[in-house]
């Protein structure tokens, strides 16, 4: 049986976190490539906006080691989510479980600050943006 989930405590509104998942790859396995963890991260939804993390510009740098280890930052649309705490680690969790990725770490920033000109022409769309 699995370890129990991690239900992580709310945190203030702007403050930093990292959040981490996975274990080493074992020496000699295949790294997973960008487009996997891509597809990983666009199964990521912000609750409140039906578009996915990725194509809202929420993903600020994405880091993918030889390894198979992945650092990512990130942000959110607001510091005040009701689920910033949360957020990271459904990060964390879903690029972990791509084939051939190992240890993941995101990091949670603020600055920059998010606006909507990071986010893809289909989110704007999805959203009625222009």
């Amino acid at each position: 049986m699995g370890s129990p989930m991690r239900i992580p405590a709310p945190m203030p509104p702007g403050e930093e976190m990292t959040a981490r998942a996975g274990e080493p790859l074992p020496e000699g396995a295949t790294v997973a490539d960008r487009e996997a963890v891509i597809g990983a991260l666009r199964t990521v939804h912000d609750p409140e906006i039906p578009v996915n993390i990725y194509d809202l510009g929420l993903i600020y740098d994405l880091g993918i080691h030889t390894d198979g280890s992945v650092r990512i930052e990130m942000s959110l649309t607001a510091p005040a989510c009701p689920v910033a705490g949360e957020i990271p680690y459904w990060v964390a969790n879903a690029v972990a479980d791509v084939e051939g990725i190992g240890e993941v770490e995101v990091n949670l920033i603020w600055d920059p600050p998010w606006d909507m000109e990071r986010m893809s022409g289909d989110a704007k769309l999805a959203l009625g943006i222009d």
